[in-house]
């Protein structure tokens, strides 16, 4: 099954901090509930994994994510990712995301997306409609991480003032985010949006 996902995100952060949060793939995927880099394999390959929880039950995928083009002159970024779990289960997903700065605020900026999402086995048999209404509520949660993340990195200007050793200084700490996503939640969500469904076809 294939879903396609074309979206857009305001964020109330500069571009050149959105940015450089973007281009760190380990920071960016800790912005995502139960997404982690766990090996880099070069320059531009990256091995990883995500845990997914429903109830008791804990499922792990487990794949690879590569970045096909990286162009800081036009903040854009093309990556190529692909995972599997032990039942069969397999996702793979092209996506290419930009990040635009504000013209009429320059400490804002948007993040643009689009994604080609390939789903096969178990989580296919979910359809087009519900797995875009999962991607969104996945979506939300991982672009509100990653706006307090970027928040925490200096400003562009007060960046350039800083000292070589102050710039060598650890990362403030990233925002805490879920350790698997909860597949509970997500299951709570699509039963909302259907009651709302029914009542609004009723009315």
């Amino acid at each position: 099954m294939e879903v396609k996902l074309d979206k857009q995100y305001p964020l109330d952060v500069d571009a050149t901090r959105s940015w450089t949060l973007l281009t760190d793939l380990k920071a960016v995927a800790s912005c995502m509930p139960g997404a982690q880099i766990t090996e880099q394999l070069s320059e531009t390959s990256y091995k990883g994994a995500v845990k997914v929880k429903v109830g008791p039950a804990v499922a792990q995928f487990a794949g690879t994510v590569d970045v096909l083009e990286l162009d800081p002159t036009l903040k854009r970024m093309v990556m190529f990712g692909k995972g599997a779990d032990k039942t069969g289960s397999s996702a793979s997903m092209n996506m290419t995301v930009t990040i635009v700065a504000d013209p009429s605020d320059p400490t804002h900026s948007v993040l643009n997306g689009q994604a080609v999402v390939i789903v096969n086995g178990k989580f296919a048999q979910f359809g087009g409609r519900l797995m875009v209404q999962v991607s969104d509520m996945l979506l939300a949660q991982f672009v509100e991480n990653f706006r307090q993340q970027a928040k925490t990195l200096p400003g562009a200007a007060g960046a350039a003032q800083v000292s070589g050793a102050a710039k060598t200084a650890s990362r403030p700490e990233p925002a805490q985010v879920a350790s698997e996503i909860n597949g509970l939640a997500i299951a709570w969500m699509l039963v909302k949006n259907w009651i709302s469904g029914m009542f609004g076809k009723r009315s």
